[in-house]
């Protein structure tokens, strides 16, 4: 399954890195796309270090933009988060602000579209939020990336089983997310 996502891919590898970061962006923007795939090209491209790396930057890049938009574009709209740490967020600023943006990027339930518009609402400076988010966001791309790389290990047969399996939970999740039964 490498192989063929690797032939895939152009030769060039600057090329493949401006996709990558492109793509990040995107997903980073739209604020609820999983970004796990451009992780697995990553890996799957450049190795396990330099495709870690270079998600590193992919992602950071699109939180960053996705800052800037966010706080440029919907700046007039009120918005009151339901979590009750992004509406902690919603009222920090300084350091309070950074290591509640480095403790929601850790935490693996909590959207990163959610985190970065709460932060874009908030008094955070784009400097504070864009080092807290990559810092943040260093933990779970690396065990993201080190569970991708062991996975590569397998053979296809056990690749297709994960697959499926990850695919029938995300659509049970939402289709019970979509359809709470009462208890």
């Amino acid at each position: 399954m490498e192989n063929e996502l690797v032939q895939w891919l152009p030769a060039n590898p600057i090329f493949v890195f401006l996709i990558s970061t492109s793509l990040n962006i995107i997903i980073s923007i739209s604020g609820f796309l999983p970004s796990a795939f451009i992780t697995t090209a990553n890996i799957a491209f450049f190795g396990f270090k330099t495709g870690l790396l270079v998600s590193i930057i992919g992602e950071a890049g699109g939180a960053i933009i996705s800052f800037i938009l966010y706080r440029h574009s919907l700046n007039k709209v009120q918005v009151q988060p339901k979590n009750r740490f992004l509406k902690k967020l919603k009222n920090k600023k300084g350091m309070e602000a950074i290591i509640l943006v480095v403790i929601l990027r850790i935490l693996p339930f909590i959207p990163s579209g959610l985190v970065t518009l709460t932060a874009a609402f908030s008094q955070m400076r784009l400097l504070s939020f864009s080092l807290a988010s990559t810092f943040g966001k260093i933990p779970s791309l690396f065990i993201e990336a080190y569970s991708i790389n062991q996975i590569f290990g397998f053979s296809v047969q056990w690749q297709i089983v994960i697959f499926i399996f990850i695919i029938s939970s995300y659509l049970f999740y939402k289709i019970r997310k979509v359809n709470p039964q009462d208890k």
